[in-house]
């Protein structure tokens, strides 16, 4: 009897839903209308550039290293709130930390712009106690980290054959691809990161995010030491990989080595990079550094001999800073315009060159065999826009699929789904870009039927690709290691 009384209500309340379903369609905006079939033109004409070429039927082989993690991820402000770290009035940016009011004071500094970071905790307690009080947090998550393992399974998902360089726990290994083979040390216990994540428009006492991002926390013991080094050394020479791929040095920025330590280590990093095929691609991706020390160790042990980097929009002009003989630049506009971004890229690739130029020039003055590499390819990953330098007749293939494929990717990662929903998705870039600051530049209008505008100049291609920018949020810790190995696969 109960039973059957509901049933008219339940009919009236299926006529009444379909009622307000149809008075929202007739009362939408045309704008709305107008931006659902912008977007929708978008996303097919970007899926269209991505499948335009694919992976061959032999899986391209590629070796990442180096080392890896456990991240435990968290609701940035939730967690330092239950923690009881109070919101500072004094945002400061700290090269590592000690204390949680450090900690405070980092955070607040990057948090309201939106700007991604990473610090070393030196006080091994505290980061204990940090790492049990995030176990206990409702919502947390566990997941495989660190730029090498997170760059190694996204080449695997596109359809590579990846050897990985780490020292890793049994428990992590058995949750990589099969497509992916280790070469390190066993361990039992691996280094965890605390991924702080926040999103857009998230408070935290009087300070307000900008856009979404993560503040990352670490206390490494095995990464910083590339102790997977020797191991990953061996196994290269059979595995014949076709791209060679270093990441993960950020973890040695700040660490206390001893005295010459972690010069001999790049030295060791530099022996094999020096000694692997010319014809083999290498790229390196850089990350969050603050200490001088380590990105002039990088340009004198590592990026001469990478003739491929990858970076974000903060990472790019730290690079160029001291590239001119400036200062490290701890925190840059999180939202750049395309004109800004690519003439930094072109600065840091003519600068680069040159450098190849005078070494070379300067060692067959004198008999010597040639030093390092030539760059050939850049890629900038920013929220807005992906960008990518590409010299012609380079090895590098496909540049505007593999520009359309790594905007996609973007979405991809973040919004934590491989099919993209428009109704998670907005353009921030804009409806036509500059192409350069300087007087008299072209002017690109967005063209939703071909969003991935490419041209030439001087001796390379230049392509830009608007991103789809995910507006519910599921992770964006990992975004610029998914980004970049996508975008590689397709150029190998």
């Amino acid at each position: 009897m109960e039973g059957g009384s509901r049933l008219p209500w339940t009919k009236y309340g299926s006529v009444l839903s379909l009622f307000v379903v149809l008075l929202a369609i007739w009362f939408r905006s045309p704008q709305d209308t107008v931006l659902d079939g912008r977007l929708d033109t978008v996303l097919s004409s970007l899926l269209r550039a991505e499948r335009k070429v694919g992976v061959n039927n032999a899986r391209p082989r590629v070796a990442v290293g180096f080392g890896g993690c456990v991240d435990l991820i968290v609701d940035g402000v939730s967690f330092l709130n239950k923690m009881g770290v109070s919101h500072t009035d004094q945002p400061l940016h700290h090269d590592y930390l000690e204390n949680a009011e450090q900690l405070a004071q980092s955070f607040a500094y990057f948090f309201a712009p939106g700007a991604a970071a990473e610090r070393f905790m030196i006080n091994e307690t505290l980061f204990s106690e940090l790492v049990e009080g995030a176990r206990d947090l409702p919502g947390n998550r566990w997941s495989v980290g660190g730029n090498a393992p997170v760059m190694a399974g996204r080449m695997a998902t596109e359809g590579c054959d990846v050897l990985l360089g780490g020292s890793f726990s049994p428990d992590f290994t058995e949750v990589l691809s099969h497509h992916i083979a280790v070469a390190g040390k066993m361990i039992e216990e691996p280094d965890i990161h605390l991924i702080l994540e926040y999103s857009s428009g998230a408070s935290w006492g009087t300070y307000t995010s900008r856009r979404a991002n993560r503040y990352i926390i670490h206390s490494d013991a095995h990464n910083p030491y590339l102790d997977s080094l020797e191991e990953f050394a061996e196994k290269l020479e059979d595995f014949k990989p076709d791209l060679l791929v270093v990441g993960g040095l950020q973890m040695m920025d700040n660490f206390p080595f001893n005295s010459g330590e972690r010069e001999a280590v790049l030295s060791q990093l530099a022996d094999l990079l020096t000694s692997s095929s010319p014809q083999i691609g290498i790229h390196f991706e850089m990350a969050s550094f603050v200490e001088e020390n380590i990105v002039d160790d990088l340009l004198h042990y590592v990026i001469p001999h990478a003739d491929s980097l990858g970076m974000n929009e903060q990472e790019l002009p730290n690079l160029l800073s001291l590239l001119k003989g400036s200062n490290i630049t701890v925190l840059s506009d999180p939202n750049p315009r395309v004109a800004t971004v690519l003439d930094q890229m072109r600065e840091v690739y003519r600068i680069l060159n040159q450098r190849y130029k005078d070494a070379n020039s300067h060692s067959e003055a004198n008999n010597g065999k040639s030093k390092g590499k030539p760059l050939t390819r850049l890629h900038v990953h920013t929220l807005a826009f992906q960008a990518m330098i590409v010299t012609h007749g380079s090895q590098w293939k496909n540049t505007m699929s593999a520009t359309a494929k790594a905007s996609l990717t973007a979405n991809r990662h973040v919004c934590g789904s491989n099919d993209i929903d428009l109704s998670k998705a907005r353009l921030i870039m804009d409806d036509s870009f500059s192409i350069s600051h300087r007087e008299g530049s072209q002017r690109i209008p967005l063209q939703e039927t071909r969003p991935v505008s490419c041209w030439d100049e001087d001796d390379y291609q230049i392509c830009v690709a608007p991103v789809l920018v995910c507006t519910e949020v599921y992770q964006t810790a990992g975004g610029g290691d998914n980004v970049s190995a996508a975008g590689l696969v397709l150029q190998i």
